[in-house]
């Protein structure tokens, strides 16, 4: 038997191989929280919001140990490509190829033969950390354009699999056209989007608008509500649809069309007309029609995959947006936050988390902080932006969204809500693989707990305990001034009672007959150490 195998496509590009386990070398960074803004004023109190200003690739990393799995919802707006956009390739990568690319902006096709190799090798790393930060019924939004939309396409299909492919969204970007356009006048921008396992992510539906009930315009009088008139065939032919239908008015049995059936049994068509559910024309002397009523719908409508600018706005109206919160033209087409309240509302519930790694703007906070408003919702947001306007204009904006903006007939009522601000800080480990003792022991050690239970940290009033989880006491024996080792002297000197321990140390002196009698599991410092 001849057996057909259907291989996937793969994407090959300059310096792949150095980059498919860079996120791996990235350096984990702490984070520094700078202040936290509530209520209209910054307060010292740590928000479940997060605003990081940093390279994004870093920043990612130092996302692992806290939201790893956790993240329902990513949107993300890398740069398209376009060789307009200014964008630099300066990932700290060790290959001699890739390093004669720092610093250096990418440009158009005609002038830069390996930008498409570039966009590749900055894209990858950090779609293989959001793809460990999303929670398994996740999904993430991308928007791009046709200039990278096919590599993506593919470099996605790679990292999330190609079975977890969900659907190329359409978004009417342009309300005219622009006639210098040299070939076609670009309307739409794509809306890529892949589930970390497509079954089990849960897509939402969208409300029904007005718009979609002004049809159910007919009404009995009756508890039923008002209803629309249905059709009564269905595609798929079968005797037990074919049947004649007594007009109660006229007395004329209507039979479907030939070749055609009903959608229901004659008993279920016998229901129906005692109950009142057909509609033969107004003048009640018409074909028979399936009265369907609103109340019998779903209380939402299954998303399509255009998305009109009429429901989700356009590039302008984004602009003119921003323009209104924040003065300046600083950025040429900031999505506007109706798009992205849009893909949270199909894409998240009430408490989950949403992470935009490609801040800018920060619509996406904008967009989040609407949807809470208007739900009730406590969905949180982490925005990570690597320009120095992250706190001038990203952060801005938040806080002027949740205080109110716009003054008179434009002004705009504040949401509410409050967001910390972090700094990208030190590394935890040297390049030495040594700790860096420069980022303090309260780090290491929040840093330690963390990797082995995926617990918030809060300092003990024991010496070198770090907490106790499921009767498991864990302990840092760590010194940065001397060579600690766990011996029988140290064991005299822990308080905490426990099924087992598990103690790090520079040196471990105990045999393995005590280390079982007391259930001791040693972990050398560094060495043992998780590594995210």
């Amino acid at each position: 038997m001849l057996k057909l195998i259907f291989r996937m496509p793969t994407l090959h590009w300059i310096g792949k191989d150095k980059v498919i386990n860079h996120h791996q070398d990235v350096p984990y960074r702490i984070l520094e929280k700078q202040y936290t803004y509530k209520d209209g004023q910054e307060s010292d109190a740590p928000s479940e919001n997060k605003i990081i200003h940093g390279d994004n690739l870093e920043a990612l990393k130092s996302l692992l140990p806290e939201y790893e799995g956790k993240v329902k919802c990513i949107y993300i707006d890398p740069p398209y490509n376009t060789g307009n956009e200014g964008w630099v390739y300066n990932d700290n990568n060790n290959d001699p190829k890739l390093k004669k690319w720092l610093g250096q902006v990418v440009g158009k096709e005609s002038e830069d033969l390996s930008r498409h190799d570039k966009w590749l090798c900055m894209m990858y790393p950090r779609l293989k950390l959001l793809h460990k930060l999303l929670a398994q019924d996740g999904a993430i939004f991308i928007s791009i354009d046709d200039n990278e939309q096919a590599n993506l396409r593919l470099v996605c299909d790679e990292i999330f699999g190609g079975s977890n492919f969900i659907t190329n969204i359409i978004w009417e970007k342009n309300y005219s056209p622009r006639n210098d356009a040299k070939y076609f006048s670009a309307s739409h921008d794509f809306i890529s989007v892949f589930a970390k396992t497509k079954s089990l992510w849960k897509r939402n539906l969208e409300p029904r608008s007005e718009k979609q009930n002004k049809y159910y315009k007919y009404d009995d009088n009756d508890e039923r509500g008002r209803w629309r008139p249905d059709n009564v065939l269905v595609k798929s032919f079968s005797l037990s649809g074919v049947f004649g239908i007594e007009n109660p008015t006229t007395g004329v049995i209507h039979f479907p069309p030939k070749g055609n059936c009903y959608r229901f049994s004659e008993n279920k068509a016998k229901e129906l007309l005692s109950n009142n559910k057909f509609y033969f024309g107004k003048d009640g002397k018409g074909k028979p029609q399936l009265k369907r009523y609103l109340a019998e719908v779903n209380d939402g409508i299954v998303p399509q995959t255009i998305w009109k600018y009429e429901d989700v706005s356009h590039s302008q109206e984004g602009k003119t947006e921003f323009n209104s919160i924040i003065d300046g033209n600083v950025f040429d087409t900031p999505k506007p936050s109706k798009l992205i309240e849009k893909i949270i509302q199909i894409g998240t519930n009430e408490n989950d988390i949403i992470l935009d790694s490609f801040a800018g703007s920060g619509t996406t906070a904008h967009g989040v902080l609407n949807l809470n408003k208007e739900d009730g919702g406590n969905r949180k947001f982490i925005l990570i932006e690597m320009e120095d306007y992250a706190n001038s204009i990203t952060a801005e904006r938040v806080k002027r969204v949740i205080n109110g903006y716009g003054e008179g007939t434009k002004a705009v009522e504040g949401t509410g809500g409050d967001f910390s601000y972090y700094e990208l800080g030190k590394p935890v480990f040297l390049e030495n693989e040594m700790l860096n003792e420069e980022i303090g022991r309260e780090k290491i050690e929040e840093y330690v707990w963390f990797s082995e239970t995926k617990l918030p940290y809060q300092s003990q009033k024991e010496s070198y305990l770090l907490g106790t989880k499921d009767q498991t006491a864990y302990y840092f024996y760590y010194d940065p001034s001397s060579i600690t080792t766990l011996d029988e002297s140290f064991l005299r000197t822990l308080k905490t009672k426990a099924s087992q321990y598990i103690i790090y140390a520079d040196n471990c002196l105990l045999t393995k007959k005590l280390m079982q009698k007391y259930n001791i599991i040693f972990k050398k410092i560094p060495r043992d150490i998780t590594r995210f």
